[in-house]
């Protein structure tokens, strides 16, 4: 199931965050962190099964409809499994009339996503 992130998930967001190799450096991945946190365009959801697998970071661009994946992260040990793919699915579910684009970091892997 997809979550909005709330503060008190912050660690467990920032440990999966920092799986992305341009969010490797700390103070990186703290600006990013206020990014998601103050900016309301700036839209970071976590995937929770048992636990809290998964991330998926959107920067949503209402002047042309379109919710920009940033970020995906999932726990190395639940990868090859579907939940990258299965975050994206209930991303479109929760915006029906967005179109989903990728970025420079995430494009390779949105390219693999399903979107029929």
């Amino acid at each position: 199931m997809l979550i909005r992130y709330k503060k008190t998930f912050e660690k467990i967001a920032m440990g999966l965050l920092s799986f992305m190799p341009n969010e490797k450096d700390l103070k990186k991945l703290q600006v990013t962190m206020r990014e998601y946190e103050n900016d309301e365009k700036w839209q970071l959801f976590l995937w929770k099964e048992e636990d809290i697998i998964g991330l998926l970071g959107v920067l949503n661009h209402d002047d042309q409809n379109t919710l920009e994946i940033q970020h995906v992260s999932v726990n190395p040990s639940h990868r090859f499994q579907g939940v990258g793919k299965r975050m994206v699915k209930a991303l479109q579910e929760m915006y029906p009339g967005k179109k989903i684009i990728a970025n420079d970091h995430t494009a390779s892997f949105i390219e693999k996503c399903d979107f029929s």
